[in-house]
């Protein structure tokens, strides 16, 4: 185990495991460097150097009040640090959006990779109440930690109430409910976006890196609604698909050449998509879907139209703009 001081002093546990460009890996709600059964720290080390980290407040990390997300961000600035200054960022869930965070607000974030943000912006699914992070902090005061992590797993992950009792005699539940404070910092990360109404337009518009965003093939369908909404959100994002039932939206056309490229940290889409996404589509078996920005002006220049022949690789189409 390694630390980092993040700028409040707050000490930042973190391992480090593999050789090559740096990827940050960003959990999701309840995860710890030793509890994420979904992490792809194992595949992507293989190419890169992979820094998986305790999020403040939970395993080895220190937490330091007031909970800001302001203070996760610099948290994540200080594990670029670590790397030298420049990193890819995968996040999962809560953690992607907090992964989003980060690029808008940092510089030395050249790639992204984001799983299932959970953005409720449609009917799809009810939303988080509007009272949900409040109820999360009155539980927890009480000493009630089972009971967060209950509210969590039914109104937010969408968990059926009749699957809680077997889980709550997991033996994982108990690490749940040591980090149950942390579930309202998710809820402050995700903000206003799972309440059911559209994205803001003007949300991360400013991330210059090319972003890939990926729901599972066969996920509920919230995600699905949720990814197409991001892109809709920022100027330029296209959707595309290809014959592997992979869809694609990448902020620069020539990105996707580039992700394919070995000597580049641009090799980390790739990796993403050919090493992560089968790992999920085991666990879970489904089929994926990923979601690629693409620049508008740059697809225009390449004469990619909407309605021109699909390449063999790649066909872009302008959908859910």
């Amino acid at each position: 185990m390694n630390t980092v001081r993040s700028s409040d002093g707050t000490a930042i546990a973190f391992d480090r495991v593999g050789e090559g460009p740096a990827v940050i890996l960003v959990a999701g709600a309840l995860g710890t460097r030793g509890f994420d059964p979904l992490s792809p720290a194992p595949l992507l080390a293989e190419r890169f150097t992979v820094f998986t980290y305790d999020r403040r407040g939970r395993g080895d990390s220190g937490d330091t009040p007031p909970y800001e997300v302001e203070r996760e961000v610099e948290d994540i600035a200080a594990l670029i640090a670590e790397s030298g200054g420049e990193a890819c960022v995968y996040g999962i869930s809560s953690g992607a959006v907090l992964a989003l965070e980060a690029a808008e607000r940092l510089s030395g974030i050249t790639r992204l990779a984001l799983y299932e943000p959970p953005f409720i912006t449609d009917d799809s699914r009810a939303p988080l109440p509007e009272d949900y992070v409040d109820r999360l902090n009155e539980l927890v005061a009480a000493g009630r930690r089972g009971d967060a992590v209950e509210l969590f797993m039914t109104a937010a992950a969408g968990v059926p109430a009749e699957y809680i009792g077997p889980m709550r005699q997991d033996p994982s539940w108990a690490g749940m409910e040591k980090v149950a404070h942390t579930l309202a910092y998710d809820g402050a990360v995700m903000g206003e976006t799972m309440s059911g109404r559209p994205l803001p337009r003007d949300r991360w518009v400013t991330v210059t890196a090319p972003t890939l965003v990926m729901a599972g093939g066969n996920s509920e369908p919230f995600f699905h609604s949720g990814a197409r909404a991001l892109g809709v959100s920022r100027a330029g994002f296209f959707r595309g698909s290809e014959p592997t039932h992979q869809r694609m939206l990448m902020r620069d056309c020539a990105a996707m050449r580039v992700a394919r490229s070995r000597s580049s940290s641009g090799y980390f889409l790739g990796a993403a998509m050919t090493l992560i996404l089968p790992r999920f589509e085991s666990l879970h078996h489904t089929r994926h879907e990923t979601l690629l920005t693409v620049d508008k002006k740059r697809r225009l220049r390449d004469g990619v139209g909407a309605r021109s022949a699909p390449s063999p690789k790649l066909a872009i189409t302008e959908q859910d703009r």
